[in-house]
């Protein structure tokens, strides 16, 4: 699934323009490196967000295409 897919899907961010933008911007690293909007997301990859002065560190524990607004946090884990 391509990376601005999966912060949508996952609800990490509210619209899959705004992953885009953000992706374009440098403002996510993937394992460490800045990653575009077309990375290939694959489980176990570190996604570091930046929004703002706060940066967020997930873990990708799942991929799906479909999931309900109640269970998307089961896709990620939160890194210290």
């Amino acid at each position: 699934m391509r990376l601005d897919k999966y912060l949508k899907v996952s609800r990490l961010m509210k619209r899959r323009t705004v992953a885009n933008e953000a992706c374009d911007a440098g403002r996510v690293a993937v394992n460490g490196k800045p990653a575009r909007a077309s990375y290939e997301v694959k489980i176990g990859d570190l996604l570091e967000i930046t929004l703002g002065q706060r940066v967020m560190r997930v873990r990708v524990a799942a991929i799906n295409e479909v999931i309900r607004k109640e269970e998307a946090a089961t896709m990620y884990t939160i890194e210290p």
